[in-house]
């Protein structure tokens, strides 16, 4: 693993078994934490993908605490929170611009990119493959919830792989929205699996065996 803050995104990758036009996916983070925090999962991840965990450009209470965007809470609290649109647009295409030089930069394959986030980086993943379908080949979105703003676009993923795993007694993004999520997105024609784990906001041993069967044979 190494440290690299030569790109829009501060980031730690983990070169993967391909040397050159290499699959690759890059790990989003949840809010208050940073590049560090999905490591575990992306050690698991197949050797052969190259592994790109990026910072969330918002920094929060401390040099160790990033945030994608901040929270809409006029729906009604944190649990029916929607991301402000100003730093949802900003990160957004920061993101962009940091798969797209990171495709330069290591060698990468631009049509076998996946994106697995957790939180505000599966809210965020979700919206990128909505907005930007021929950039991401798949998707693995844990406890997060499709953006109000993004949910009239769910066509554009008519096709796509994507993952939607949540805990069934989460308590900051309520299961039903995760559920919600994956049925606006199998509307829209995206080849969709939806599960739920018996834990709260984060991820069960169970719930990272089945991302890791799912994704044979898609990259």
């Amino acid at each position: 693993m190494g440290t690299t803050e030569d790109l829009p995104l501060v980031h730690i990758t983990r070169p993967g078994t391909v040397e050159s036009d290499a699959p690759a996916v890059v790990l989003l983070h949840g809010r208050g934490t940073n590049e560090r925090d999905l490591l575990p999962i992306g050690a698991r991840l197949p050797d052969a993908l190259h592994v790109l965990s990026v910072r969330a450009p918002e920094p929060m209470d401390g040099p160790d605490s990033h945030t994608w965007y901040g929270l809409d809470l006029s729906a009604g609290g944190l649990h029916a929170s929607q991301p402000d649109a100003e730093g949802f647009r900003r990160s957004l295409d920061l993101l962009y611009e940091f798969v797209e030089r990171a495709v330069d930069r290591y060698d990468l394959d631009s049509d076998r990119i996946g994106l697995l986030g957790f939180s505000q980086g599966a809210i965020t993943s979700m919206a990128a493959l909505l907005e930007r379908p021929e950039a991401y080949q798949w998707v693995v979105a844990l406890n997060g919830y499709l953006a109000d703003s993004h949910a009239d676009r769910a066509a554009a993923a008519a096709g796509k792989p994507v993952f939607v795993g949540c805990g069934s007694t989460d308590q900051v993004i309520p299961p039903e929205r995760a559920e919600r999520a994956a049925e606006t997105l199998a509307e829209g024609g995206a080849d969709v699996r939806f599960e739920r784990y018996g834990v709260g906001h984060g991820t069960t041993p169970g719930e990272l065996s089945d991302v890791l069967g799912w994704l044979e044979g898609r990259y």
